[in-house]
């Protein structure tokens, strides 16, 4: 299967492609340049691995939440290129992107991620490991630091996130643990879309929104969609 994933949720911007389990893949910190770095890397994977737009199966995206400007960004390219060549479209939330991060690099068995949300909120979520893929537990919301304190895990749990460290209060206790993942990568947005994809919840185009989880953000339709 050939799977190109991108992601602009947050400060880092990342591209990644699957060839029949060969992978190739970009990762950068720019804050305000995805919109800048988002093609030349799309376009440096698909040089790398001599593909074209057309021979892939599928198009995966980072829906969010994170910064309303990158899972827009994100979003916009995805429709650009899924219209230009017709392929279906997946998804994934880019707090399940960190945990599976943390499951496949730590062996994590439980993760709980926590993005910086500004005005005193974190987007938080915590997921498990189901043989080796991210599984939701706690519902993707966006909450107060403390909030989110009340649904950590009980057991021994991996962090992820840039809301660790601007919300010292998350934390359960007062031992912190160092977090190594503080951006979503595309490239672990592929096992995730491959799990959808057996499920059968690829999509067209004109079905794919992002996923702010605040309510005041309007997102704008392609023409004609309703």
């Amino acid at each position: 299967m050939k799977l190109l994933a991108i992601d602009t949720a947050t400060e880092a911007c990342s591209v990644a492609l699957t060839v029949e389990g060969k992978l190739f893949s970009r990762f950068e910190v720019c804050p305000q340049q995805h919109s800048q770095r988002l093609l030349p890397m799309i376009d440096d994977v698909l040089t790398e691995a001599s593909l074209t737009l057309q021979e892939l199966d599928c198009l995966v995206f980072g829906r969010g939440p994170g910064s309303f400007t990158g899972v827009r960004i994100a979003t916009g390219m995805l429709q650009g290129l899924a219209l230009g060549s017709g392929l279906p479209v997946v998804g994934i939330s880019t707090l399940a992107a960190m945990a599976q991060q943390a499951i496949t690099e730590q062996s994590a068995d439980n993760v709980a991620v926590a993005i910086d949300a500004r005005m005193d909120e974190v987007y938080f979520a915590t997921f498990e490991n189901n043989n080796g893929v991210a599984r939701q537990v706690e519902i993707e919301r966006v909450c107060p630091p403390q909030e989110a304190r009340e649904s950590l895990p009980d057991e021994h749990f991996s962090k992820a996130g840039t809301g660790w460290e601007a919300y010292p209060e998350l934390a359960k206790s007062t031992t912190q643990q160092k977090v190594a993942i503080l951006y979503p990568d595309a490239k672990f947005m592929l096992p995730l879309a491959e799990v959808a994809l057996s499920n059968g919840e690829a999509l067209g185009v004109e079905q794919i929104e992002p996923v702010y989880l605040r309510d005041k953000v309007t997102w704008k339709k392609l023409p004609g969609r309703q």
